[in-house]
């Protein structure tokens, strides 16, 4: 079975493959959201409490929150359920998927690092990933920047460089950034009467 593990914290994820049984027997007949020690999987998890946060079966289909069995079930799913993506308003559909209950019938199971051990796992804990994309919501931004309502947030926008593409020239380097949303009432009234002068015309 491969382990999906994730640790928020550093933003790392890594796939581990484990075949032998007797280690992955910690994870059965657990629900997902359930907390487990990984003290069995060997003496580098000591300490290690992972959370089960989802899974694929050996065909493909994807475990599914509140279904509690640990067969596969197929169910009428629309829009607003995990699992199914809707293509047209009011949509409906009967999909298969798997039960919450952890077996041995699964081919990969995800999980998150809720609380660290004693030891470093190579290339999940002691690297650090830094974030893409800063924040979007003004109110978030500063938040981040200890800012007051009156500061200007667009100044503080995290922008990231994009790379030359070959071939092209360009007299501007091109960077890449997120469009703030709600960033003040003043701003947004400055706007809008700017506008209404050409409405009026």
């Amino acid at each position: 079975m491969k382990l999906n593990i994730a640790y928020p914290t550093t933003g790392c994820q890594k796939v581990f493959e484990i075949d032998d049984d007797k280690k992955l027997r910690i994870f059965y007949e657990k629900r997902m959201a359930q907390e487990v020690e990984a003290d069995a999987l060997g003496d580098e998890w000591k300490g290690y409490v992972l959370r089960i946060t989802g899974g694929n079966d050996k065909q493909g289909f994807p475990m599914k929150q509140g279904v509690l069995t640990n067969g596969r079930v197929r169910l009428l799913l629309s829009k607003g359920h995990s699992c199914y993506r809707s293509r047209r308003d009011g949509e409906r559909k009967r999909k298969s998927v798997r039960g919450c209950i952890v077996d041995a019938n699964l081919s990969a199971l995800a999980l998150i690092i809720v609380k660290k051990g004693e030891q470093e796992i190579p290339g999940l804990t002691d690297t650090t990933v830094p974030r893409r994309l800063g924040p979007k919501r003004a109110s978030k931004i500063r938040k981040l920047f200890n800012l007051t309502k009156n500061d200007d947030v667009r100044k503080y926008v995290i922008r990231r460089k994009l790379p030359e593409k070959e071939g092209k020239f360009t007299s501007m380097t091109c960077s890449n950034c997120i469009f703030v949303k709600f960033i003040s009432g003043d701003l947004i009234l400055n706007i809008l009467r700017f506008h209404a002068q050409f409405w009026m015309m």
